[in-house]
C-alpha cells in the first residue's frame, strides 16, 4: 500500500498561480458511493462506459492502489485510475469537482499516479482521454504529455 502524498504549495501546471493541492491516497472501498457521485457530477461527455460499485470493487480487488482519491475538508474532490498492466502504466477517469479545479488537485493526482506507476517499473504512461475533450489535453499537455498521433484505439464492448 502506498503512503498518502501530504499537501504541497506548488504553482499551477496551467496558470503558474500558487495553489494548496489537497492530499492524495489509495482509494478504499468505503469511498465507492463518493468516487461514483463524482464521477458523475464530473463525467466527461466523452466518457461512455457506466460506473458502477461493482466496478470499483473489482477494480480495488485486482489492484487496490490503481485508484487515487483526492480529499479537501474530509471530502473527496478528486479521482484517477493509475493502473500498471506490468508492461506500461495507464491513467484515466481523472475527474475533478468542478469547484475544486485549478487549485492543483489534477495535478496532485498524475504526480502521484506517476510516482506510483514509476515505482511500479513502469517506464511509459499512456493516457486515456476524449480525443475532443480541449479542457483535459490541455491538463494533459500542461503536466507533460504529448499526443501521439501515431496511435489509434479500437474498442468493442463485451
Amino acid at each position: 500500500m502506498f503512503p498518502a502524498v501530504l499537501e504541497s504549495d506548488e504553482a499551477c501546471a496551467q496558470c503558474g498561480r500558487p495553489v494548496s493541492a489537497p492530499p492524495v491516497r489509495s482509494a478504499r472501498a468505503a469511498d465507492a458511493a463518493s468516487v461514483l457521485a463524482l464521477w458523475a457530477q464530473a463525467r466527461s461527455p466523452h466518457a461512455v462506459t457506466p460506473d458502477d460499485e461493482s466496478a470499483i470493487e473489482r477494480l480495488l480487488g485486482r489492484d487496490g492502489d490503481s485508484l487515487l482519491v483526492a480529499e479537501r475538508d474530509g471530502r473527496l474532490v478528486g479521482a484517477l485510475i493509475a493502473a500498471w498492466d506490468g508492461w506500461r502504466g495507464n491513467m484515466y477517469r481523472l475527474a475533478v469537482e468542478p469547484g475544486e479545479r485549478r487549485r492543483g488537485t489534477a495535478t496532485a493526482l498524475v504526480r502521484e499516479g506517476e510516482r506510483r506507476l514509476a515505482e511500479r517499473g513502469a517506464g511509459r504512461v499512456t493516457v486515456l482521454m476524449g480525443a475532443a475533450d480541449e479542457a483535459a489535453a490541455g491538463l494533459w499537455a500542461a503536466t507533460g504529455y504529448e499526443h501521439d498521433a501515431r496511435i489509434a484505439r479500437w474498442v468493442k464492448n463485451l
